[in-house]
């Protein structure tokens, strides 16, 4: 059996003022120092100097299921001034 890999997965997520989420996949690297390195030099570019806080660095293994549950989708609607909650199961 082989020995497990890591990778390094690099995003950057920007939160508009309108609460919009703008994510952007950075790379996926082979090494945490080789995911860092990239983090530094895109911190000198515009739009990640401004909002150098929005890096995310995770850790995976391959092969390896990350999500192993379930999830629940939840919307929200505006219908004639009232705000409703519809929640639907996958």
């Amino acid at each position: 059996m082989a020995s497990p890999v890591d990778v390094f997965l690099v995003q950057h997520v920007h939160i508009h003022e309108d609460g919009e989420e703008d994510i952007k996949l950075i790379g996926v690297y082979s090494s945490r120092a080789s995911a860092e390195q990239a983090i530094e030099r895109l911190k000198q570019q515009p739009g990640f100097r401004d909002t150098p806080e929005g890096f995310v660095l995770d850790q995976y293994t391959l092969d390896e299921d990350n999500w192993t549950e379930g999830f629940v989708t939840i919307k929200h609607c505006s219908g004639m001034g009232d705000e409703q909650d519809n929640e639907t199961s996958v």
